[in-house]
């Protein structure tokens, strides 16, 4: 085992089909599968035992043992050479989960858990760990294209390097083809200053769109070499961010972001763009953050 994947299960079908993708992911990776049901009850002082009145398997701590052992089996199932242990950890979701996170290559949550309200597409245990994991998240939605390719966005930031290097490595453990998609429009692109003062702060037709061509190929430049198996595919979007990836995310088996990039907040740990994607992306979706998860952008 050279490596550790941390599921999060609570016992919702959303959380049980992040254990089936989290032993995907452990076996690709040739590493180890950890199952975490984070146990709020005992915090609360509530009686975990056995009703004196019911039978003597009943009671609080034996129901999520069981879930435990249930979602063990189940990844177990998915994955039988994965090395699977299950863990049960006194505390509330957010802070068990982003505790788990330092010592994971990922964290693998569902998209939606137990008691979550219909209209919340994405629980807020994905998007805290998004936000203050220690390791790149992934969210499972809904299922990606089996034969699909990775989808990554790219911005061109610094930080959303990281994001990039997740994705080839991605691409190149499933054997996918990588597509690299990176939108612009005349409000975002940056418009490089004319070289007479006087005149007009624009670029001329057709300017924009070379440039952002090669803001995509700088920003992928080194990793053809690194990951030279990976066929990747450049996708240059006049449009917007948000509405590219989710149409791109159809045929994808999976979507890699980052936490946030150009123009950030530098307060704002989860950006709008990555926000959107855990919301409405039609596939499983990998959130990166550009420090590999310690305070980063992208």
């Amino acid at each position: 085992m050279s490596g550790l994947v941390v599921a999060g299960v609570d016992g919702s079908a959303s959380s049980l089909a992040a254990v089936g993708a989290a032993a995907e992911e452990a076996r690709r990776r040739g590493a180890g599968l950890r199952v975490v049901h984070a146990f709020l009850w005992p915090a609360m002082h509530v009686p975990l035992g056995a009703s004196p009145l019911g039978p003597p398997e009943g009671g609080l701590r034996t129901m999520v043992e069981k879930l435990v052992a249930e979602a063990v089996a189940h990844a177990k199932s998915v994955a039988p050479d994965v090395e699977v242990s299950g863990a049960v950890v006194t505390g509330e979701p957010l802070t068990v989960l982003e505790a788990q996170s330092p010592d994971a290559e990922l964290v693998v949550v569902g998209s939606r858990g137990m008691g979550g309200f219909v209209g919340l597409l994405v629980g807020s245990t994905a998007v805290h760990l998004a936000s203050h994991g220690q390791c790149p998240v992934l969210a499972v939605r809904e299922t990606g294209a089996a034969d699909g390719p990775v989808l990554v966005g790219v911005d061109g930031s610094t930080a959303g390097a990281k994001a990039i290097d997740f994705a080839f490595a991605e691409a190149s453990l499933r054997g996918a083809e990588l597509v690299a998609l990176h939108s612009w429009t005349s409000w975002n692109a940056p418009a490089p200053a004319p070289q007479d003062e006087k005149a007009p702060y624009a670029s001329r037709p057709g300017e924009l769109g070379a440039a952002e061509e090669r803001l995509l190929s700088e920003a992928l430049s080194g990793q053809q070499e690194r990951y030279p198996g990976v066929k990747v595919r450049h996708e240059v979007v006049h449009g917007g961010t948000r509405e590219a990836l989710i149409e791109a995310s159809r045929t994808a088996q999976l979507l890699v972001v980052g936490a946030r990039g150009r123009g950030g907040f530098s307060g704002l740990l989860l950006g709008s763009v990555s926000q959107a994607m855990l919301h409405h992306a039609h596939c499983p979706v990998a959130v990166v953050r550009g420090d590999g998860g310690k305070d980063g952008d992208a």
